[in-house]
């Protein structure tokens, strides 16, 4: 079996030398990237969040080399750090200008968080009690700088979410 970087660029190879195969990895690729399910992506998140384990904070606070790390803003830090790769994924669809895949995306982040706060029963969330609060300012945001020619249609559609939220 080949690994994922060989197919890579066994694809770039046929890609250079065959202008229909390029054309058609092209289309195989947005039709892929296209399928963007806002539930699915609020369920990585919500699991993400919730899987971080107190233990862990308490593991990387306090005493450090460099002075002292309090659990709450390790907690948040951790928040943050769960959401990146998301965040990452959603600006992702923004540099291949598929800017309603990434409302979608920021969406199902949004809902993500939301369940976290409102159904998590992790003791992680008691050390991160203003991180989702403050996370859901950052992704919109995040949101905003990427996204081109925000309409007020796709501008109040991820203001409801905020609202419900």
């Amino acid at each position: 079996m080949i690994s994922a970087d060989d197919a890579l660029a066994i694809l770039r190879l046929l890609a250079k030398e065959d202008a229909k195969i390029a054309n058609r990895i092209e289309q195989i690729a947005i039709e892929y990237l296209s399928d963007v399910d806002i539930e699915n992506i609020a369920s990585e998140v919500y699991f993400d969040l919730d899987s971080i384990a107190v233990e862990e904070v308490w593991d990387r606070s306090g005493r450090t080399r460099d002075g002292y790390v309090e659990p709450t803003e390790m907690a948040f830090q951790m928040f943050e750090d769960a959401l990146e790769p998301f965040v990452a994924e959603m600006k992702k669809y923004q540099e291949l200008s598929m800017f309603v895949e990434a409302k979608k995306y920021c969406i199902g982040i949004l809902n993500g968080i939301y369940k976290f706060e409102n159904e998590s029963t992790s003791e992680y969330k008691e050390w991160a009690v203003d991180a989702p609060a403050e996370c859901f300012g950052w992704v919109v945001d995040e949101w905003k700088k990427g996204q081109k020619g925000i309409t007020d249609e796709e501008l109040e559609e991820v203001k409801e979410v905020m609202i419900k939220c």
